[in-house]
């Protein structure tokens, strides 16, 4: 069975509280011991385990990649800080970069199910109206010795194509149902999907807007961690691994950069930063304040990827109701026009 990994908001809390610890002069197997202590069953047998390895004589980035609970990229960076004296410091750098990716993943999922939940709730009035409700005023029609006709009849003829394929309809919204209750529950499932997507579409429009700002967080941590950026940009490699676009453009950065362009020149043309970011940060760079400079870039990135996110909801949800309420207007307005003309002409 494959280890699964912890999630954004477990890795953010975990690195946090050690770093508090660490700060405070615990040393990490007492930290991981204390940790331990006020954990679920689960986390306590992760806790105590790597504790018991740091005991062993091994350093706090082998522990976590031997546990195979830690993403790479987390490892790699406890490596570089131990290595540099700044374990506490890239604890607490990671801490603030899970936070922010488990609140992003929280906005796009919200913003993924409100939709879908509207869009389904709507076309279930909409098909209730075709099937139920339009054969009801067709039976009212032929009452007065009339028909349903024009945009009516073919709202009637559709409501009844639907009414006979309800067999059907009821099997493939059963199936629906059980893969939507096996994505919630199934991370592997979940995550195979995922991975699927990501390969062919997970760097396009608004994904690859949010790609950047992830790349543009991972070296700014690495910068602020005195990595190379030939190192930052491999960290960086690995938090996309699973988005083959995403992670040729960390290659060739670093490609143009072993080929002797500079950092913003490389950065532009890998498509790794806009041009206008590449441009502030050459000035960083020439002001001596490249780290800072990143840090905001990375700051303002991810900003405007949560403001373009929000704001694709805002056209989507307005667009649904919108469509859906020109339907459902037009479902009745077609049957009670001629209805209300039959019933002038009775009176």
């Amino acid at each position: 069975m494959k280890t699964q990994i912890l999630s954004n908001e477990e890795i953010a809390s975990f690195c946090l509280e050690l770093s508090l610890l660490l700060h405070a002069g615990v040393s990490a197997s007492d930290g991981l011991t204390l940790l331990a202590e006020e954990s679920s069953a689960e986390h306590k047998q992760l806790l105590n385990g790597l504790a018991l390895q740091i005991d062993d004589g091994n350093t706090l980035p082998q522990a976590l990649k031997d546990s195979g609970r830690f993403p790479a990229y987390v490892c790699g960076l406890l490596e570089v800080g131990e290595q540099s004296g700044h374990t506490e410091e890239a604890l607490s750098a990671l801490a603030q970069y899970y936070e922010g990716r488990g609140r992003l993943d929280k906005r796009i999922r919200s913003a993924l199910l409100y939709p879908a939940v509207m869009l389904l709730l709507m076309l279930l009035v909409i098909a209730v109206l075709l099937i139920k409700v339009l054969p009801i005023f067709n039976d009212v029609y032929t009452s007065l010795g009339g028909s349903l006709s024009g945009v009516a009849g073919m709202l009637l003829s559709v409501g009844q194509g639907l009414d006979a394929a309800m067999p059907v309809l009821w099997l493939l919204l059963a199936l629906l149902v059980v893969f939507v209750t096996v994505f919630a529950v199934s991370p592997s499932f979940r995550s195979s999907l995922t991975a699927a997507w990501q390969k062919n579409s997970g760097d396009k429009g608004l994904a690859n807007q949010i790609n950047t700002a992830r790349l543009a967080q991972a070296l700014a941590m690495g910068m602020s961690s005195g990595l190379p950026m030939e190192q930052a940009l491999e960290l960086a490699e690995g938090l996309v691994v699973d988005i083959p676009s995403a992670q040729k453009r960390c290659q060739n950065c670093r490609q143009l950069l072993d080929n002797g362009h500079s950092l913003s020149e490389a950065l532009r043309e890998s498509k790794m930063l806009p041009a206008s970011q590449c441009r502030l940060l050459e000035l960083g760079q020439r002001s001596g304040l490249a780290d800072s400079t990143m840090n905001k870039i990375a700051e303002s990135m991810a900003e405007a990827s949560e403001a373009a996110l929000e704001d694709t909801v805002s056209r989507v949800e307005p667009a649904l109701v919108f469509v859906c309420s020109l339907l459902v207007g037009l479902i009745l307005l077609s049957v009670m026009l001629p209805l209300m003309n039959i019933m002038s002409a009775i009176g």
